[in-house]
């Protein structure tokens, strides 16, 4: 973030009154992010750009450099004005970090490097004096890093700090003192302080258990608890049995003793039963816990002046992230606490209420965009649901318009019917005559169909009927010439054999005279 004139007063100010500002940058030039350089350790890292996000309370103040690409590596360095060793001085690293993407797994700390690091070959492995700031991976694996360098070691604080998940702007500080103390706040709120000897196990512990201590033989490290020797037990305490027959049960009047076996009653709960009887117990006046050696000083422990000392040269981002969006801003390396917390209020504190506004709005609509794409595609639905219905409607109709037609022509014929039925009640010959019709039709229509069907070997058989007709005429020629010889000479025939029977009639009538001649005499 950036905010023009009230930063360059109080700028001034840094050396005076407010201490010193070893680094600060709030990309308020458009050149600014010229000032982080990328490593030359590996050519796959990701981009940066200046953005001020999607959302925001004011576009000119809220420009920072923001991580542009997925799932990339990124290691880039910026110089300090001048180098900072913290000795005998209060350190302070701030800065702003929005996660605008919804973080899932990405890191967002920053490295303070040591002056004599060679900025083209920066990388996860290069040595640094202080990392610090937020990591999220997950919905467990996710703190707030605060490491330091102690005798060329990383030592991560004992507790964990939660950072701020949401996709807002968020302030992270880290004020080590000259007193070796420490605190960590997140938008001004102290998250984490105490001791760095306490926090961070780099030097030995001031005390230990004496080595030379033993227990004491008189020693009672338990039982804490012991059962009173003056309980007793009450007469009426019934311990046992649990369970008794049922004097209630009755053996059934079925039931064989040599078939069945002895019959034994159903077993019940004791109603008298209390349980095991136990003294009640008292606290043991003997105990006296665990014991454990006094403690005495421990001879190796040392204090160390050097403790948190830290000598700064370069800022660093060495991160890795699945999802781009991260925004980094308002980066501050001074050794004042108060320069520290006004700057921070006039470049992210005043800007936050606008920037959760700011938010509001784009959640509002991109949730009134969601709605409307939901809607619309309901709306889709429906009209595919109605037309395909009004198809299914217009189908169905064709269907009746057809069985319609079909009644009708039904009808109609019926009515033809009914017709021909009158006039063939009033007119026999004229529905045989019609008939007659149908069936000479029919037989045309069947000779036509056969005509039809022989048409293509009538033409060429028609020379061969032709040659045969004229074979069967010569040939009844022939059979007629023969047949009139016949003829005469059947006649030739006829005329003799008429001819002697006539004889012959002659012959039986002279001999019939003569017979009754005979019979006369």
């Amino acid at each position: 973030m950036r905010c023009g004139l009230a930063l360059t007063a109080i700028a001034a100010l840094a050396s005076s009154a407010f201490g010193r500002v070893y680094f600060e940058q709030t990309f308020s030039d458009a050149d600014s992010i010229d000032s982080f350089v990328a490593s030359g350790a590996r050519e796959d890292l990701g981009a940066i750009k200046l953005s001020p996000g999607k959302w925001y309370s004011d576009e000119k103040n809220s420009v920072g450099l923001q991580i542009s690409e997925d799932a990339r590596f990124y290691a880039y360095t910026s110089k300090l004005k001048r180098p900072f060793n913290t000795k005998g001085k209060d350190f302070v690293v701030q800065f702003t970090v929005k996660y605008e993407q919804d973080i899932d797994c990405g890191g967002a700390y920053l490295k303070l490097l040591p002056p004599t690091l060679d900025p083209a070959k920066f990388d996860g492995d290069s040595e640094y004096e202080v990392m610090f700031g937020p990591d999220i991976c997950g919905s467990t694996n996710r703190r707030v890093h605060a490491i330091i360098n102690y005798n060329n070691t990383n030592n991560q604080i004992d507790k964990v700090v939660q950072p701020r998940g949401d996709q807002l702007t968020h302030q992270y500080t880290f004020w080590v003192k000259s007193d070796k103390t420490f605190e960590i706040r997140i938008d001004n709120k102290v998250q984490e302080e105490g001791k760095i000897e306490d926090m961070w196990k780099v030097l030995p512990d001031k005390q230990i258990p004496d080595p030379d201590a033993t227990k004491p033989d008189d020693w009672v490290d338990g039982p804490a608890m012991i059962d009173d020797p003056e309980d007793e037990k009450p007469e009426d305490w019934v311990d046992g049995p649990a369970t008794i027959p049922d004097p209630d049960a009755k053996k059934p009047e079925d039931w064989d003793d040599d078939m069945d076996g002895d019959w034994e009653a159903p077993v019940i709960a004791n109603p008298e039963y209390k349980g095991e009887w136990k003294p009640r117990q008292i606290p043991n006046p003997e105990y006296k816990g665990e014991w454990s050696a006094p403690l005495i000083d421990n001879p190796e422990y040392e204090e160390d002046e050097d403790l948190a000392v830290f000598n700064i040269g370069y800022v660093g981002i060495d991160i890795w992230t699945v999802k781009s969006g991260t925004i980094f801003d308002n980066i501050l390396i001074t050794d004042d606490i108060d320069y520290a917390s006004e700057f921070g209020n006039k470049t992210w504190a005043d800007y936050m209420e606008a920037e959760i506004s700011a938010k509001k709005e784009v959640d509002n609509a991109e949730a009134k965009r969601i709605e409307e794409e939901r809607e619309a595609k309901e709306a889709e639905k429906r009209a595919a649901k109605k037309a395909a219905e009004k198809d299914a409607d217009a189908s169905d109709g064709d269907e009746l318009d057809a069985d319609a037609d079909a009644d009708m022509d039904v009808d109609a014929d019926a009515d033809v019917d009914a017709e021909d039925k009158a006039e063939a009640d009033t007119d026999a010959d004229a529905e045989t005559e019609a008939e007659a019709k149908v069936e000479t039709d029919a037989e045309a229509e069947a000779d036509d169909k056969e005509d039809e069907d022989a048409a293509a070997s009538a033409a060429a058989a028609a020379a061969e009927a032709a040659e045969k007709k004229a074979a069967k005429k010569t040939a009844a020629k022939e059979a007629a010439k023969k047949a009139k010889k016949a003829a005469a000479a059947a006649a030739e025939a006829a005329k003799k054999a008429a001819e002697a029977e006539k004889a012959a009639s002659e012959d039986d009538n002279d001999d019939e005279k003569e017979e009754r001649g005979h019979d006369e005499l």
